[in-house]
C-alpha cells in the first residue's frame, strides 16, 4: 500500500519513535518538581524547548508546546484578539485558511467582532495589496497560513507582514503544512505548528508568541507553559517531535528537490493520461509534496475507493466524500473545479516508482466510475427547435447535473441555451468550470423557488 496523505498526517519518523521510546523511561516525572526524576524531565523538555524554536526560528521562551496543532491557532487567536480588544474587534483571515482558523473567526463573529475574509486568486494565493486594504484602525489580528493544506500553494507571508507590520497588526501565521521544509520567512507576530505534519505523534503543537506582542491567555489561568497551554506536558511526545523537526529539516532540502520532480512528474502526466482534467494550485509556488487535480464526471469518494482498492491512500476535497455535502472551502474560494478531486501528499522518502504506478493505474480508476456514472462520451447531436433547454437535476449530487448537462448541451443549436434547475452546491462551482473546460459560455445564476438556475449558452 502507498501512502500519499502525508498532508493530513505524515508518518512517524524513526527519529521520533526512538526518541518517543527512549524518553518514556526518562521523561514520565513532572518537570515543576526539583527532585532527581523532575529535574531529569525538565532537561528533557527545555531541551526540546531549545530544538522546536531554533528550527521556528524565535527565542525558546517565546515557544510553548500545546496539546495539538487546532489548540495553538484556537489559543493563539483567542489571546491575541483579547490582548488587543482594547484596539478594536475586527480579524483578518484568508478565504482558504485551515478549519480551525475559520472555526476560531466564527467563535468571534458570535460573540460580536467582525472578520473578513481576504480572497484567493485562481491558483489559491492571496494578494498583499489585498491584505493592506483590509486593514482597519480596528483590527486587532490578521490570520495567514504559509501553505494552504489542500493544493500546495505558498502565501506571501513576508510581504503580508510587512503591510501589517506597518499598520502595527500583529499576523498569526499557520505554518502546519510547510515548518518540517522550514522557517517561515517574514516579521510575523505569532506562529502554530502541529507536529503530526512533519512525522511527530500527534497530539503536539507549537504556539509562538513573540516579545512585545500584546497577549491575554483566555479561560483558567494555568502556571504550565508560561500559562499559554494548560496541563501537565506529554514530554515524550514534545521529545519526539522536537527530534522529527530536527531530523525532517536535515534532509529537507534534498528531499524537497526530489518531491517536486515527483509531483512535477504527476502535474505533467495526469492531464496527458486522463481526459477532462484541472491540476489546481500554483504550479511553481507551492509545497514540495502535495499537487492535486479535479476530474471532471467522477465523483471523489468513488475515485478514492477505486485508488485505494488499487493500493494507494490520497484524500479528496470533492462536495462527495462522505464527510461533507458542500464543496471544500478552498476549492470554492478558488473557484475551480470541485469534482471527482485528488490531493496526492507525498511523505518523504517516496519511491519513484510508486508515483509511476499511481500514473499506470489511475487512468482506468477514472474511467470505471466515469462508467458506473454514466458519464457522456459524445454530445447528442439533435438540435432543439426553440433554441432552449432546460434541465431539471433538482435532488442529485455532484456530478450528476454536470454529467447531465454534457448529455443535452449538443440537444440545443450554437446559439442555443440549457438553463440547469439544480440544488447542489457544487453546481454553483462545477457548471461554471465545466464551461470554461469544455469551450462553453456560462452566462449566470438565477433565483428559483429551490435551488438555482444556471445559465450555459452553446458556442461549439
Amino acid at each position: 500500500m502507498s501512502y500519499f496523505d502525508a498532508a493530513s498526517a505524515a508518518p512517524l519518523h524513526p527519529v521520533a519513535r526512538q526518541a518517543l521510546q527512549a524518553s518514556l523511561d526518562e521523561g514520565w516525572a513532572d518537570p515543576a518538581r526539583l527532585y532527581r526524576e523532575g529535574r531529569r524531565a525538565r532537561l528533557l523538555l527545555d531541551a526540546a524547548r531549545e530544538a522546536a524554536a531554533d528550527a521556528v526560528g524565535c527565542r525558546p521562551d517565546e515557544l510553548v508546546f500545546t496539546s495539538s496543532g487546532t489548540r495553538a491557532v484556537h489559543s493563539g487567536i483567542e489571546g491575541a484578539l483579547a490582548g488587543r480588544r482594547r484596539v478594536g474587534r475586527h480579524l483578518i483571515v484568508s478565504a482558504v485558511e485551515h478549519s480551525s482558523v475559520l472555526h476560531s473567526a466564527e467563535v468571534h463573529e458570535t460573540a460580536g467582532g467582525t472578520t473578513t475574509h481576504v480572497p484567493v486568486d485562481r491558483a489559491g494565493a492571496v494578494s498583499p495589496s489585498a491584505y493592506a486594504g483590509a486593514l482597519r484602525p480596528d483590527t486587532a489580528l490578521a490570520c495567514l497560513q504559509s501553505a494552504n493544506h489542500e493544493v500546495g500553494t505558498e502565501q506571501p507571508v513576508a510581504a503580508v507582514a510587512q503591510a501589517c507590520r506597518a499598520a502595527g497588526v500583529p499576523l498569526l501565521v499557520d505554518a502546519a503544512q510547510s515548518l518540517g521544509w522550514g522557517r517561515v520567512e517574514g516579521d510575523w507576530s505569532l506562529l502554530t505548528a502541529s507536529a503530526h505534519k512533519w512525522g511527530g505523534p500527534s497530539g503536539v503543537g507549537l504556539l509562538v508568541v513573540r516579545k512585545g506582542v500584546r497577549f491575554a491567555p483566555q479561560g483558567p489561568l494555568d502556571e504550565r507553559e508560561s500559562g499559554r497551554a494548560a496541563g501537565f506536558e506529554n514530554i515524550p511526545a514534545v521529545v519526539a517531535a522536537a527530534a522529527a523537526l530536527r531530523a525532517v529539516r536535515a534532509q529537507a532540502a534534498v528531499e524537497a528537490a526530489r518531491l517536486r520532480e515527483l509531483t512535477d512528474r504527476i502535474r505533467t502526466r495526469v492531464p496527458e493520461l486522463v481526459t477532462d482534467v484541472e491540476v489546481v494550485g500554483d504550479p511553481a509556488g507551492r509545497l514540495p509534496g502535495i499537487v492535486t487535480f479535479s476530474c471532471l464526471y467522477v465523483d471523489g469518494e468513488s475515485l478514492l475507493h477505486e485508488l485505494d482498492r488499487a493500493g494507494f491512500s490520497v484524500s479528496s476535497g470533492s462536495s462527495c466524500t462522505s464527510s461533507t455535502l458542500t464543496p471544500s472551502h478552498v476549492l470554492k474560494a478558488m473557484g475551480v473545479l470541485s469534482e471527482g478531486n485528488v490531493r496526492v501528499s507525498l511523505p518523504p522518502g517516496t519511491p519513484s516508482e510508486d508515483v509511476d504506478r499511481f500514473l499506470s493505474v489511475l487512468p482506468a480508476a477514472v474511467s470505471a466510475v466515469r462508467e458506473k456514472l454514466g458519464a457522456p462520451t459524445a454530445p447528442r447531436t439533435a438540435s432543439a427547435p426553440s433554441g432552449a433547454l432546460v434541465l431539471d437535476a433538482l435532488g442529485k449530487l455532484c456530478p450528476i447535473p454536470v454529467i447531465e448537462l454534457a448529455g443535452v448541451i449538443g440537444g440545443v443549436p450554437v446559439g442555443g441555451t440549457v438553463r440547469v434547475l439544480a440544488d447542489d452546491e457544487a453546481a454553483r462551482l462545477d457548471i461554471p468550470a465545466w464551461c470554461e473546460m469544455r469551450g462553453q459560455e456560462y452566462v449566470g445564476e438565477e433565483p428559483a423557488d429551490r435551488g438555482a438556475v444556471y445559465v450555459v449558452r452553446r458556442v461549439s
